[in-house]
């Protein structure tokens, strides 16, 4: 089984940190509230608005907040929301998704664009990169859960495709279509996953040196950095000695 790939580490050490928290806690609100304006207001009955708020539970983010975003929904807001996916070069070639939901198609694509050509990269058509990617569930549980055999029989049992265990711990990944059910099963046999959502997962991979990635985290930050930007994916591949170097 391969260990954790270094670009889904990267956004998760992201996601952790402080100075971020509380822009991390507004992104995944909107995504919150938009699920819920969807669909219905009862995760239970609304598999997108679940992945949302156990996601937003996975960063800790607090009870009263994921109540307050559902409640807008009811109160008329996320209605004018659009979902829209950029894709584009970075640095030495590397793929990058930009998934951003926003109120001004015009105001995000013209920031979008700005930001690659600022940061050495270039935003290029839907598509010119997205088929090196896959959709895909993604389910993450420390490694103390249990030993590797454990899980992968419970990923079987779940309905999944594959399961990644390192010292780290266990990633299981499984279509995209269905997240919902695997997380489900998985989580009466193995109980709360530390994190569940949809991903693009790299097919393949660009290898980066130690300017490129310092490059490459520059352009990440950038774009992350925008209220309008959800989530940010690269197909990065890095040494161990360039990793221990950022």
């Amino acid at each position: 089984m391969a260990g954790h790939s270094k670009w889904a580490n990267i956004q998760h050490r992201k996601g952790r940190q402080d100075a971020v928290r509380a822009k991390l806690f507004s992104k995944l609100s909107k995504e919150i509230t938009v699920a819920a304006k969807m669909g219905d207001p009862d995760p239970d009955k609304n598999p997108r608005l679940r992945l949302a708020v156990k996601e937003a539970k996975s960063q800790s983010m607090p009870k009263d907040n994921i109540d307050r975003a559902i409640k807008k929904s009811q109160a008329g807001e996320g209605d004018d929301y659009e979902e829209i996916r950029y894709e584009g070069y970075g640095p030495n070639g590397v793929a990058v998704i930009v998934e951003a939901m926003t109120d001004n198609r015009n105001r995000t694509a013209s920031t979008v664009r700005s930001t690659f050509t600022k940061n050495g990269g270039n935003l290029g058509e839907t598509g010119s990169v997205g088929f090196m990617f896959d959709r895909k569930g993604e389910v993450s549980y420390p490694a103390d859960v249990g030993d590797a055999d454990t899980v992968m029989m419970a990923a079987i049992e779940a309905g999944a495709e594959d399961v990644e265990s390192s010292d780290d711990g266990h990633v299981i990944w499984c279509a995209d279509t269905d997240l919902n059910e695997v997380a489900t099963a998985l989580e009466a046999e193995l109980g709360e996953s530390e994190s569940t959502k949809l991903v693009w997962k790299p097919t393949t991979t660009t290898e980066m040196d130690l300017d490129g990635m310092q490059k490459l985290l520059r352009l990440i930050d950038a774009l992350e950095d925008d209220d309008d930007i959800q989530r940010v994916t690269t197909n990065f591949e890095a040494s161990d000695e360039v990793m221990e170097q950022l």
